[in-house]
């Protein structure tokens, strides 16, 4: 009787208890794995798949769209459209060409060359780019950067042509590299400059692009070439006997108006031709009263004669050989960097606020394409823009015509208009730079990282000060540095954490975040968070068994360590020296008469195991798990099964003495 009712007992038990087996996936080939990797790496978007089951005629058709965008929309193009991209064009050039001029000073660049890059570069993102809102032309922080590094051994006041040249070549080597990135779909470079780093770079760029314009607001003669903010403020009050109180007054009066004209555009969006027209407003009243009063002569510096024409070709002046080359290799690389960082950013920006999207390696290429071009016309590195996209998004563009509408109206005042800007004080240009990129400094977004993640507020803090003392392109650097670190940091730490089950659920979590789960006893049951290789694999080994030692010295006497179960959900991949852990952990385990039990290990790590476990000795059928559920279910029953036979065996041998 009590052996059938046992019996019953352990059956019901296993009709109740379902256990599901892991099974490893479906056998790949070599090549197959290989092929799958690189299309996941470098083909996430599958961008192939548009011509599947297409005819040879519609694949070619497929195929000349997808490497010239305007294709796609230029069919469907009318006049309705082009009215709203008129009056966008119009806008945006009513702000590009003042900033042009600017930010080629800030590039220590002839003015012209800031029309001359707004004039083609446009032109080409016209027809290669993906974003319909993106406003292409010179920015703040990559003519900063330019300026800066090729500074460091060339003086543009000294060497001007040798300047120039660099800055062309430098330019073409941002193209190269940005076009080669969209070409090789290695656009995941561009990722290790996190929105923290970003944040903290632009501030500090921009505060030291602000007090550079001292020198113009100022009417300062003899400034440092230094970009920090220790020689700059050193410059500025060493020099006091050079300030000029006539463009201290005109400086301070156009830049309140401009910063008037921006919060005007802020508060109220629908005025946003406010502020898109203020820069040009602003170069228009000086240069008249320039003009009218003879202030060149009191004074007040202005931008001088500028050569009338469209841009010269300026292929011959590239240098590929030379003592230089590092140089504009370096700056090209750092300013490509800087420059797709921000034109993706921003074309990603708009494309969401409007519902389509922009591919990141045709924005790649179009960017990288614009600057080859460009370096061959006269213009330097140029971008998509922040505050001209917002000022084309807000006007209505609709397509990418609107800078198309641009480059046309920089081409005619390149042709036609270039004499009236004779007169334009550097003081005025020295206020726009200055409203342009106090824009840059974003202290919610600082405030907003410091409340989610203090390690990424300490990566923003080291680029913000690094740009303020010690260089543009070393904080930058150091920011970079610090986010590797943290990220290696979290390869070779991962996080470890132990389960509990929640009462009254089938239901494992972590004991520390859910205050409620419980420890099951006889188990110790952990989970890893991070792929296991290499670089890891002491780590993993001495924090698991120092789990195993606080284990052990918190459990009561009469209850002992049996499992000791991983719980491998989030262990995406490992190599061999990840499946060299495991072993040498089982027989440290089993030495100590602890079971080593894996559950749900994922398709790479479960083949991997199996095939390394030829002998059947490492990885059984018994010690796999789908869930932990089960597995505690499953071993709690062996373990009562196990128990149950110690006890009948022990009351037969009393009974028969």
């Amino acid at each position: 009787m009590e052996n059938n009712a046992c019996t019953m007992h352990s059956h019901c038990i296993e009709m109740t208890m379902e256990v599901h087996q892991v099974v490893p996936p479906p056998h790949m080939s070599t090549l197959k794995k290989l092929k799958a990797r690189l299309k996941e790496t470098f083909f996430p978007d599958d961008p192939l798949r548009q011509f599947k089951g297409q005819p040879l005629k519609r694949k070619l058709i497929l195929g000349a769209q997808y490497v010239f965008p305007v294709l796609q929309w230029g069919p469907q193009y009318n006049f309705k459209l082009f009215k709203s991209d008129l009056v966008s064009g119009l806008t945006i050039a009513s702000l590009a060409i003042p900033q042009g001029i600017s930010y080629a000073k800030l590039a220590s660049l002839p003015p012209i060359v800031g029309l001359y890059s707004s004039f083609v570069p446009p032109l080409v993102y016209a027809v290669l780019g993906s974003s319909k809102d993106l406003a292409v032309g010179p920015v703040s922080i990559a003519s900063l950067v330019l300026g800066s590094m090729l500074k460091q051994e060339v003086s543009p006041t000294a060497q001007p042509v040798l300047f120039l040249q660099l800055a062309f070549t430098s330019t073409l080597f941002a193209g190269l590299f940005q076009a080669s990135l969209g070409i090789l779909r290695l656009g995941f470079f561009i990722d290790f400059l996190s929105k923290a780093i970003l944040i903290g770079f632009m501030a500090g760029a921009a505060i030291i692009v602000s007090l550079q314009q001292l020198k113009s607001l100022l009417g300062i003669t003899h400034f440092s070439n230094q970009m920090g903010l220790v020689p700059v403020l050193s410059s500025v009050f060493h020099n006091i006997h050079e300030w000029s109180w006539q463009t201290i007054l005109m400086g301070i009066c156009f830049l309140m108006l401009l910063l008037l004209a921006r919060r005007v555009s802020i508060r109220k969006p629908k005025l946003f031709w406010v502020s898109a027209g203020a820069p040009l407003a602003s170069v228009i009243i000086s240069t008249l009263l320039v003009f009218a009063f003879k202030a060149q002569n009191h004074g007040i510096s202005i931008i001088g004669k500028l050569q009338q024409g469209i841009n010269p070709p300026s292929g011959n002046m590239l240098l590929l050989h030379g003592s230089h080359l590092g140089l504009v290799m370096k700056t090209g690389i750092i300013t490509g960097i800087l420059s797709l960082t921000e034109g993706i950013a921003v074309g990603r920006t708009f494309a969401a606020l409007k519902n389509y999207k922009v591919d990141g390696n045709k924005e790649m290429m179009a960017i990288g394409f614009m600057n080859v071009v460009g370096s061959f016309t006269s213009c330097y590195v140029t971008t998509g823009a922040f505050s001209r996209s917002a000022v084309n998004n807000n006007a209505g563009a609709k397509t990418a015509v609107s800078n198309v509408v641009m480059s046309v109206t920089v081409m005619v005042t390149l042709l036609f208009l270039m004499p009236l800007f004779q007169y334009t004080p550097n003081v005025v240009l020295g206020a726009i730079i200055v409203t342009a990129v106090i824009g840059l400094i974003d202290i919610p977004a600082a405030c907003n990282i410091w409340r989610i993640d203090k390690f990424d507020f300490l990566v923003m803090l080291t680029a913000f000060l690094g740009v303020l003392f010690v260089s543009v392109q070393g904080g930058l650097a150091l920011a970079v540095g610090l986010s590797t670190f943290k990220i290696l940091l979290q390869i070779t730490r991962p996080k470890t954490v132990m389960l509990g089950k929640i009462p009254g659920t089938d239901i494992y979590r972590n004991l520390h975040q859910y205050k409620e789960a419980v420890r099951i006893p006889g188990f110790l049951i952990l989970s890893i968070e991070a792929p296991i290789n290499f670089a890891n694999i002491t780590y993993l080994n001495e924090r698991t068994l120092r789990w195993i030692e606080e284990e052990e010295d918190s459990i009561k006497e009469q209850s002992s360590l049996r499992f000791l179960i991983l719980e491998m959900s989030a262990v995406s991949a490992i190599d061999t020296s990840g499946i060299s852990l495991f072993k040498e952990l089982k027989v440290t385990l089993e030495n100590k008469g602890v079971e080593l039990v894996l559950v749900n290990p994922l398709a790479e790590v479960i083949e991997k195991l199996k095939r390394a476990d030829e002998a059947n000795d490492f990885i059984r059928v018994d010690n796999l798990f789908l869930t932990v559920g089960e597995a505690v279910a499953s071993l709690s029953s062996a373990m009562k099964g196990q128990s149950s036979t110690i006890t009948e065996g022990a009351h037969t041998i009393v009974s028969c003495n």
